[in-house]
Order: C-alpha cells, then structure tokens, then sequence
C-alpha cells in the first residue's frame, strides 16, 4: 500500500532503518541505567539514606529517556524510489531537489526547490550509500 504523498515517487527501490550500531549504543545505555535504578534503588531500601534515593530517580530519569530516544529511533527510515527519495514526512522527487549536503556529524541536509528541508542523521543504516545515491540522482537529472 502507497502512502498518497508517495504515489509519484515510483517503486521502492531500497529502505534503510537505523544502524544496529545506534541500536545496540541505546539499548546498553538502557540495560545499564536500568540496573543502576534497580541497584541504588535497593541500597536506598538498605541504608534509608536520602542520597541514594535521589541517585535511584536519576538513573530512572536517564533510562526513561533513552527509552523514549530508542523508540524514535526506530522510526528513522530512510525510502529511496525510483523518482525521489522520503525520510519519515518528507518527500521529494529527485528533480526537486535543489542540493545536498552530507557531513559525518550533520548527516544529509536535502533542501527542494519549495524550501522544504530536511535532515537525515548518521543514525541511519548505509549512511554513505544513500549520500552517494541522492548525490548521483541530483547531479545526473537535467
């Protein structure tokens, strides 16, 4: 099923999601600021020490984020068509695209000719290659 925004786009050609990498970063963080809670959380229980406390909801603080950090980073996927190119709401034909920019640590900067813009992050599975196939369409179309 086509979303309506996509239907001009043509067929997928590839989907990339993020990078087992970025997933793997976040789930330790996760799995380690979860024991952290659980451990002070138990010390707290222990010493009845206010400190220890404190520690415990900061070390939850940090697993709720990462959590929430996690889920959205997941929902970074990155479709190249045949005719253009769609990350997350944004959509655009290659003849629409006015210029790419992409860096290590910005990621890939898509502006159109209608000055919508996006950025795509390095968290993205086969960063290199969607720069390379965004670069070759751009510079390849009249």
């Amino acid at each position: 099923m086509t979303s309506p925004r996509t239907t001009g786009l043509g067929a997928i050609v590839s989907v990339h999601g993020p990078s087992p990498y970025s997933l793997q970063k976040a789930s330790i963080v996760a799995v380690l600021s979860f024991f952290f809670f659980m451990a002070t959380l138990l010390v707290f229980y222990v010493l009845q020490q206010i400190f220890y406390f404190v520690l415990s909801t900061a070390f939850l603080v940090v697993y709720i984020f990462t959590m929430i950090g996690w889920v959205m980073l997941r929902r970074s996927v990155v479709s190249i068509y045949e005719n253009g190119v769609g990350y997350g709401k944004f959509s655009a034909r290659w003849d629409e695209l006015r210029s790419v920019r992409a860096s290590g640590k910005t990621g890939i900067s898509l502006n159109t000719d209608n000055g919508a813009s996006v950025t795509i992050p390095e968290t993205v599975a086969d960063f290199p290659h969607i720069a390379a196939v965004i670069r070759s369409h751009l510079f390849t179309e009249p």
